[in-house]
């Protein structure tokens, strides 16, 4: 079986993970999550109180390597939730930095210390990984034991929890095979090499942040500088000084493209990447354009699920267009359906349909919930509730959730997606959000909650509709405009649509 991270194996001396001033080459990796595994192993599960910091990755990669089951933990979850995925899930150890302070649901839940300084080898001898000037050898116990022996593609790699929208979260229970699978298909999509630095402050509780930026990296054996927090300055510092690669959601994009008028070093850092990347929510049309007209180089968007991971993308060597999140990934089948579950024969540009997808990216089941995952499958098809529209060339445009997004007003199907980005473009508007109200007439009328640059000047609705109504077709015009000081979002920048009521 061929190992999930090449390079580990290979004890690569090339940079594998930066943490502000803690770094760890791919061998000294191996090192210390190799000691660490040896301690885990055997566990039928372990929780990672995943902070952003380099003890988290480590913590993620030991299991990994351990071949025992990851359930990475958001520090912020609330009591109730995070309740619920402990018992959920029952990990019989927690990883956590040192000196963190855990809640009181974890107090009796056996810990181990992540910090590098702390992580002992067989010998106990404390580990030097990681300190700045020091070899990175686990004291004077001589070379690095040998790592596991890979687990079986299907063994499960991670359980990732959903946010519950609709109830309590739901642990996804993600096998090495789709974290694999999902990896490589990016590495063909954005010819992703060992050559490649990645940068980002992403948390590493999900996805995005974990799986696609830190254990992303280490499987093409190259590496990941993390930020910790994000700022500008620190994008501009390390796209400046080798980093090839930056991945944000769009709240970051569109701090990036906020800032770039008024600092050429940003500007000047960007031009120099050569991949930008988006995800977790759409980028407004608005800022991919100030971002293109500032350096000359396009964000790409890429769509992916918990459940599915990765499943369609902007190629590296593709058309970047704006508004579309590509076209499926190596190894994808991606369909759209109508209300009755058949598929949409023809890509139109134009016919919203349920995307649905099947591979090798699939999670196994939902944990403990044989229910939800029977319903969550038609004939082998996952069914993602969202919708979309499929240009003729296979560009797969997202305009929204089915449960939040599909309006139907007027007999018209309508998605949110698209009219959010339209009021984007109106210079009154600094943020949007589209959703349907029942209406006795239309069934369904258009909402827009709006924040307006000018708090003390917003826009009317007269005008916001004739804005609209000037690029889109005249039954998508919003009938009503709440204005805002914010949109509630959670901690990936996705708008919280639920939240918004009249």
């Amino acid at each position: 079986m061929s190992p999930l991270f090449p390079a580990l194996a290979a004890g690569s001396t090339r940079p594998a993970l930066q943490f502000g001033d803690q770094a760890l080459s791919h061998a000294e990796l191996a090192t210390v999550a190799g000691a660490l595994a040896a301690r885990i192993a055997g566990a039928p599960r372990v929780a990672v109180w995943a902070t952003p910091t380099l003890g988290t990755a480590v913590g993620v990669v030991a299991a990994l390597l351990a071949g025992v089951p990851v359930v990475p933990v958001n520090p912020k979850t609330g009591e109730r939730e995070l309740t619920h995925i402990v018992t959920d899930s029952s990990p019989a150890l927690v990883l956590a930095e040192h000196g963190v302070e855990l809640p009181p649901i974890l107090a009796g839940v056996p810990r181990l210390d992540t910090d590098v300084h702390h992580i002992t080898d067989a010998t106990g001898v404390p580990g030097e990984a990681g300190v700045p000037g020091a070899t990175g050898v686990l004291g004077e116990a001589g070379p690095a034991a040998p790592l596991p022996a890979e687990p079986s593609p299907e063994a499960p790699a991670l359980i990732v929890y959903t946010s519950g929208t609709t109830g309590p979260p739901k642990g996804v229970v993600l096998p090495r095979r789709a974290v694999a699978a999902t990896l490589d298909a990016l590495e063909d999509a954005w010819q992703w090499t060992e050559a490649d630095v990645l940068v980002h402050a992403l948390p590493l509780f999900h996805v995005h942040g974990l799986i696609l930026g830190i254990l992303g990296p280490l499987r093409r054996g190259g590496s990941v500088r993390h930020l910790g927090r994000f700022g500008t300055d620190g994008v501009a510092r390390e796209l400046s000084s080798g980093a090839t690669m930056l991945f944000g959601v769009p709240t970051m994009y569109h701090r990036i493209a906020e800032a770039l008028a008024g600092d050429p070093a940003l500007a000047k850092a960007l031009t120099g990447a050569r991949l930008l990347v988006s995800g977790s929510a759409a980028l407004p049309v608005h800022d991919h354009e100030r971002i293109a007209a500032a350096t000359g180089r396009r964000v790409i968007e890429r769509y992916g699920m918990t459940e599915t991971l990765m499943n369609t993308s902007v190629r590296a060597d593709g058309e970047p267009r704006a508004g579309t999140v590509g076209v499926p990934l190596a190894g994808v089948e991606l369909r759209l359906v109508d209300e009755t579950g058949a598929a949409i024969a023809a890509y139109d540009g134009e016919t919203v349909g349920e995307i649905q997808v099947r591979g090798p990216n699939l999670f196994t089941e939902y944990l403990n919930r044989p229910d939800a995952t029977a319903a969550a499958f038609d004939d082998g098809w996952f069914r993602t509730g969202d919708m979309a529209i499929r240009d003729p060339d296979g560009y797969v445009r997202i305009v929204g959730r089915k449960a939040t997004d599909l309006i139907k007003s007027g007999g018209y199907k309508i998605g949110a997606g698209e009219i959010e980005n339209v009021l984007l473009e109106h210079p009154g508007v600094r943020e949007a959000a589209v959703t349907g109200e029942p209406d006795e007439d239309l069934g369904e009328r258009i909402v827009a909650w709006i924040v307006p640059a000018q708090a003390d000047a917003p826009p009317s609705v007269e005008e916001l509709a004739a804005h609209v109504g000037a690029q889109l077709a005249s039954h998508k015009r919003p009938r009503t405009v709440r204005y805002l000081e914010a949109l509630p979002r959670n901690d990936m920048g996705k708008i919280m649509k639920r939240a918004l009521r009249g």
